[in-house]
């Protein structure tokens, strides 16, 4: 999967062929259709794969932590560190996002980053440190800022991401809690 991965975020989905693949890896197409029908869900696979990867990094980053604020910045600072160590990964969330066949993979993938980020936005409302707003909102309003200033500052412009992730945490955060947030 790591060599799949490679080959479509260089080449792209539609120009790399499973024969591509397999010769790369030295194998016959047989050992490929052993696990994966068609590489359709083979990239379904990957972005699988990576969503969950990019979680468990934020998952690790938090466990520890329990102010709801400081896990929200962890998890901003985990998912720029992330996406620095896999461009080639996020170079594939693009190539997905504008094929319609693999929306419902990166709609799933979004669902549960944005449960994630509401279960601490709710704990931030009931303790007073985040205002009182829809959780939903602020938790998509988190992730689109995130993913833009990444997208933008680090893959376009190839800005350092540490700093890109300080921009994003202070505009988060200063956002989730309001006028007059401590």
């Amino acid at each position: 999967m790591d060599f799949a991965a490679a080959r479509f975020a260089e080449k792209g989905y539609h120009p790399t062929s499973v024969a591509e693949i397999v010769s790369g890896l030295h194998v016959g197409k047989g050992v490929f259709y052993w696990y994966f029908s068609s590489k359709e869900e083979l990239f379904r696979e990957i972005l699988r794969e990576a969503q969950q990867d990019l979680r468990r990094r934020q998952q690790q980053a938090i466990e520890n932590e329990a102010d709801p604020m400081r896990r929200i910045e962890l998890g901003i600072r985990s998912s720029m560190g992330w996406l620095e160590e896999n461009r080639h990964l996020f170079t594939l969330f693009q190539l997905a996002a504008s094929e319609e066949r693999f929306s419902p993979t990166l709609r799933r993938g979004q669902d549960v980053a944005v449960a994630d980020v509401a279960r601490h936005v709710k704990e931030g409302i009931v303790s007073g440190r985040i205002r009182d707003a829809d959780p939903q909102i602020l938790s998509f309003a988190v992730l689109g800022v995130t993913n833009q200033l990444a997208r933008t500052f680090v893959f376009e412009r190839n800005e350092s991401p540490s700093q890109v992730a300080d921009a994003a945490v202070s505009f988060c955060l200063e956002g989730l809690r309001g006028p007059g947030g401590e």
